[in-house]
């Protein structure tokens, strides 16, 4: 079972990749906080709620693999309704942004992958695909813009 959801973003692929890779970017669209380090298993943790970390998060998940400007592939946590099903950090699920670029802008793949079968997979898996196309939109709406540091060079 794979969440798949695909965006068009009229802006260049290393904006895009910019808002996707650098801590002071993903906050103007993502999460109010985040820590992210550009390397094989950096941090890739993003803070819902920065006044508690540990709660609402993706602290402890990592960075896997990318290839700038295309590709970039990490772990993720749920939000904490989703604690006993899908937070555990030897099983976290997989998310994996693939960048095309086009002429007049760039298409977004977002792929999540790793959910489970049971009730509460399902719920969770239901909550991300919502979840996920509201980030995309709200990634797509702030990139087009034409305003802010996601339209800057």
């Amino acid at each position: 079972m794979t969440v798949h959801t695909e965006t068009f973003i009229n802006s260049s692929i290393e904006l895009i990749w910019r808002a996707w890779t650098e801590s002071d970017r993903i906050t103007k669209w993502f999460a109010p906080a985040a820590e992210i380090q550009l390397k094989n298993y950096g941090k890739y943790e993003l803070y819902f709620d920065p006044t508690n970390k540990n709660s609402m998060s993706t602290i402890g998940c990592k960075l896997l693999d990318y290839e700038e400007p295309s590709f970039l592939e990490f772990q993720w946590k749920g939000p904490d309704e989703f604690n006993d099903v899908m937070n555990d950090e030897k099983e976290l699920t997989i998310v994996k942004i693939s960048l095309l670029p086009y002429e007049n802008g760039t298409k977004l793949i977002l792929e999540h992958t790793g959910w489970g079968t049971t009730d509460g997979w399902i719920k969770a898996k239901n909550w991300h695909i919502k979840a996920w196309e509201q980030a995309l939109s709200s990634l797509k709406s702030n990139m087009e813009s034409g305003e802010g540091i996601l339209s800057c060079n």
